[in-house]
């Protein structure tokens, strides 16, 4: 490494002095000495503060439930529903995530009698639970989509409400609910290119319908197929042609209908779930072809 030289003025004599690199390596240690003095006294100012804002944040506990309208909890079995808590005034994100565990207990649920104060969850009920820390009141949105793996059927459903700092809500927690179906159009299957010599003048089309924690739809079942109309809106063209009803067949959740067509062309299936007791509805569309 080069060596440094400093210079200073010799008033006497009227000369230059050279001196080596040695005064500048004292200089250097002793700037660096005064500034670590200032850094630890800076530490030991701050420090203190941050300790007691910290001191004063409590970790409040808080569960999250996604209750399926006139039906079940959404648990891990349909792919849960996504959670997000957020500082209804900044907008932070205090906690995520989904929900996880069983749809619950159906004859404690469906088929007792529900009182108030008489919970109607286990401890293998579904649930997203998160410990939030904070140092005062705070409220909070909170916003979940389910089921949030079947994109084509999932809601969104929010409330607000107020985390005390230590005051836990627990036991059934906070619920969210979810009305609607899931409908899924099995046959025919999106875009299908179908002869028309072998449909002999009928095609035969098949759909899914569950509830929205995925619990099984059946003729004389807890959730009755007989009181869900299932209809098929057909357009050929872009032009609405007819509307058929679909039937529940042996097998739990799937439905079936028939349409009469002699036609080549490009056709639209436009399916609908309806139950006009608690309001629960469905869609699903897909287009094919037949030529």
């Amino acid at each position: 490494m080069p060596a440094y030289i400093i210079c200073s003025f010799d008033a006497k004599s009227g000369k230059a002095i050279l001196r080596d690199d040695t005064a500048l390596e004292r200089v250097s240690k002793d700037i660096l000495s005064i500034s670590i003095i200032m850094l630890k006294k800076l530490a030991l100012t701050i420090l203190p503060l941050i300790c007691f804002i910290y001191s004063q944040a409590q970790n409040t506990r808080l569960i999250v439930r996604a209750q399926a309208k006139d039906a079940k909890f959404i648990g891990t079995g349909i792919g849960g529903a996504y959670v997000t808590v957020r500082n209804n005034l900044t907008g932070e994100i205090l906690a995520k995530g989904l929900t996880a565990g069983t749809s619950g207990n159906t004859d404690l649920m469906m088929k007792g009698q529900v009182r108030r104060g008489l919970p109607v969850i286990d401890t293998a009920t579904a649930r997203f639970e998160a410990s939030i820390a904070i140092s005062e009141p705070t409220f909070v949105d909170i916003e979940a989509v389910a089921p949030f793996t079947r994109r084509n059927a999932a809601v969104k459903s929010t409330t607000q409400v107020w985390l005390i700092p230590g005051k836990d809500i627990l036991g059934e927690g906070v619920l969210l609910e979810f009305p609607g179906f899931i409908l899924d159009v099995l046959s025919p299957t999106t875009h299908e290119f179908i002869k028309l010599e072998e449909l002999k003048g009928n095609l035969r089309f098949k759909v899914s319908l569950t509830m929205m924690c995925g619990c099984t739809i059946t003729k004389g079942g807890v959730w009755d197929a007989n009181g869900i109309e299932v209809k098929a809106i057909v357009k050929k063209e872009g032009v609405r042609i007819n509307e058929l009803p679909l039937h529940i067949t042996a097998a739990a959740n799937i439905f079936e209908g028939t349409l009469k067509t002699e036609a080549k062309g490009n056709y639209e299936l436009v399916v609908y779930a309806y139950d006009a007791k608690t309001g629960n509805t469905g869609v699903d569309k897909i287009n094919f072809v037949i030529q």
